[in-house]
């Protein structure tokens, strides 16, 4: 989990950028299937996508998947055990951007047609099948490896600061 605003700014754009880059990919096959201008496709709707991903994960999504699972969901047996608190969080994390970009998805591609519900409903389940295992098996373990990276190198750094204060002394 990260620790601070660094830490969490680093980790959102590694976590949104490719969560992102792979869906967009997906709905854009969804919809125009293997031609062409899927690439292109991509590559234009990829900045949209992403600025909505990360400020819908930083202000909306996020805030409220971690205080829906420490509130409701990990009890003290999952908070001797990281792992399970961050596979909790991913998958309520997963759950909520779904449901959020999928929506997001069907205005940029002015979806409308038909049973504007059961298009919804379409969308978020084959949306989801794809989100959670690219996150819990792909997308969340890169993320988490630099994230690890860099809390090792951070407190490499105050450990060899403290040292270096104390012989100071």
């Amino acid at each position: 989990m990260p620790r601070n605003l660094k830490e969490e700014v680093v980790f959102t754009a590694i976590m949104a950028g490719l969560m992102v880059f792979v869906m967009v990919c997906y709905n854009v096959l969804l919809v125009q299937g293997f031609t062409k201008g899927v690439m292109l496709n991509t590559i234009s709707e990829y900045p949209g996508g992403l600025l909505a991903a990360i400020i819908l994960d930083l202000l909306v999504v996020g805030p409220i998947a971690k205080k829906f699972a420490f509130k409701y969901i990990i009890n003290d047996y999952m908070k001797k055990n990281v792992v399970l608190i961050g596979i909790t969080i991913s998958v309520l994390m997963v759950l909520g951007m779904v449901t959020c970009m999928s929506l997001f998805g069907m205005i940029m591609a002015h979806n409308f047609g038909g049973n504007l519900l059961m298009t919804y409903l379409h969308t978020w389940g084959f949306n989801l099948i794809v989100a959670l295992p690219l996150q819990l098996l792909i997308v969340g373990p890169i993320a988490r490896a630099v994230l690890g990276i860099m809390q090792t190198a951070t407190d490499k750094k105050q450990a060899t600061q403290e040292t270096v204060d104390e012989e100071i002394e």
